[in-house]
């Protein structure tokens, strides 16, 4: 990408939030590339990010940025909400899709301007808001009985509604809204060069580090192991610094690898030097209904899954026969798994191979992405 100079946009299709990054895998790597690559009309990119205006080749599309992000929630729900609608409202696309529930006010207007608005909703707000550690415990109840509200009458104004998830299907108008999971792009994942995972010793995780995504229960696990070779990857960021010290505090600390984000070439290069991929989340309401792209994407790589034993997790691991199931909250469950990995890599290496094969044949955004060109097409 190129930084430019660019007064005002006038694209044809606006993405924004106030909320994802200017980088989100689902948003610009996904959907606005998608649209950009396979529509005539202009497409861009609207964040807040301080980051400056750029412009992306191949496919075409602008970033442009609505300013400086805020320093806080509140300010950013209001006064950041306001200088995107301002932005948006000004350059007048036919069609303005978001992704942040707290916009949902601003999509209305821009609606009511005659604008057709899509809802992207990444996940589900009334679980999730439940669960958010940062709210006060007195907030939570209610602000999962109203959220959920306020974004039904949201959608009943708005052109379409674009779900990751078929729990969160469930509430929406079937009439106008679109299941668009949350698959890899299979292009960035090389497929395996065809060996064992003999000689891998390495457990990979890769996403937010919080209590619960299982991070406590994996590190107590490669302890359990009795493999002095095997080894944690942690790609990532903690949430909390509180969190972070509990981790480091741990006594299987010394066989973790902690090494916060990386681009996606890194993180693919390591997935590829791995023997198997964590994703032993905790059952939390949403977890226990959610399809992570995390599986996805180990799959995608070729590697075997260690994945907690939910619904959503024995349909798609279970089908596929690519992986372990365990119970989450039991490190030496976790640690048996990582065992058998080690113990079997002709095994596990088939494993990774029939992933591979049910996200070349099921599960890629390059199936799915197609969907969303129609619904593009259908509006305009």
């Amino acid at each position: 990408m190129s930084k430019i100079s660019v007064s005002q946009n006038h694209s044809e299709i606006i993405h924004f939030t106030t909320l994802h990054a200017r980088t989100d895998t689902r948003v610009c790597v996904k959907e606005v590339s998608t649209l950009a690559s396979s529509l005539d009309q202009s497409v861009a990119l609207y964040v807040q990010d301080g980051g400056g205006n750029e412009f992306n080749k191949d496919p075409d599309f602008l970033i442009y940025d609505t300013g400086p992000p805020a320093k806080n929630r509140w300010k950013r729900m209001t006064v950041g909400a306001w200088r995107m609608y301002r932005a948006v409202s000004h350059a007048g696309p036919k069609i303005a899709h978001f992704h942040d529930p707290e916009l949902i006010p601003w999509a209305i207007l821009l609606r009511l301007q005659g604008i057709k608005v899509i809802y992207d909703v990444h996940e589900n707000l009334e679980k999730q808001t439940a669960h958010k550690s940062y709210l006060p415990k007195w907030s939570r109840r209610l602000l999962s009985w109203l959220l959920p509200k306020i974004e039904s009458f949201g959608v009943f104004f708005f052109s379409a509604v674009v779900v990751v998830g078929p729990d969160i299907l469930d509430r929406m108008p079937r009439s106008k809204t679109l299941l668009l999971p949350n698959y890899p792009l299979l292009s960035e994942f090389k497929a395996p060069v065809p060996t064992t995972s003999q000689g891998k010793h390495t457990f990979i995780y890769v996403g937010n580090l919080s209590a619960a995504r299982g991070i406590v229960e994996s590190v107590k696990a490669i302890t359990i192991v009795g493999s002095q070779n095997a080894r944690l990857t942690l790609y990532g960021k903690f949430r909390e610094d509180a969190f972070e010290n509990e981790a480091r505090s741990l006594v299987g600390w010394e066989q973790v690898n902690y090494k916060g984000w990386g681009d996606r070439d890194t993180v693919g290069e390591a997935l590829s030097n791995a023997c198997a991929g964590l994703a032993t989340l905790h059952p939390t309401p949403q977890y226990l209904i959610a399809y992570p792209v995390k599986v996805f994407e180990y799959m995608a790589a070729g590697l075997p899954v260690i994945a907690s034993d939910f619904p959503p997790m024995r349909e798609t691991i279970g089908e596929a026969k690519c992986g372990i199931l365990v119970n989450p909250l039991a490190p030496e469950e976790i640690a048996k798994a990582m065992r058998w990995m080690l113990e079997n890599p002709e095994e596990a290496s088939k494993m990774g191979k029939r992933g591979r094969k049910a996200i070349e044949d099921k599960y890629s955004w390059e199936q799915v992405g197609q969907q969303l060109i129609e619904l593009y097409r259908s509006l305009l």
